[in-house]
């Protein structure tokens, strides 16, 4: 194999175990292991959840708070996203624990994740493209 077909098949290789890893769905065990990693490493760890869990119930939102009892909750459709949309959604609501609503100091506290404006772009074409019509013969569909 060429130094050139190997460096091939190291890249389709990467791209295969990353795509199967942002599919990994994540235990509520894991997701308050990764709150705890995001809080430390964007928030200086000042937050500390007292539970981040899976949801099933929350088909309008993200994600939800509660700061009086220290609560996190993802929806369950963000299972499967890549991971930066995941910690997105997870800085959103550790910086919910410290700034209540969605005034200027949140956004200037939510500014410390890097990836927020990527997310949120993610986010919004998922929310857009489950707007769009369905059309009859799309891709992957058979004729009926």
């Amino acid at each position: 194999m060429s130094k050139a077909e190997e460096q091939r098949w190291v890249t389709v290789m990467l791209d295969k175990l990353a795509a199967q890893e942002s599919r990994r769905v994540l235990g509520d065990a894991e997701l308050a292991e990764r709150a705890a990693r995001l809080s430390d490493q964007y928030f200086g760890g000042r937050v500390r959840p007292a539970s981040v869990r899976w949801v099933t119930n929350q088909n309008t939102r993200w994600g939800s708070c509660t700061p009086a009892e220290g609560s996190i909750r993802l929806s369950h459709r963000l299972q499967g996203m890549p991971e930066y949309v995941v910690d997105y959604v997870l800085c959103h609501e550790l910086a919910h624990l410290l700034v209540p609503g969605h005034g200027p100091d949140f956004w200037r506290l939510l500014e410390a994740y890097p990836r927020t404006e990527r997310a949120r772009g993610y986010l919004e074409g998922v929310v857009a493209a489950a707007r769009l019509p369905h059309v009859p013969g799309a891709r992957g569909e058979r004729d009926a």
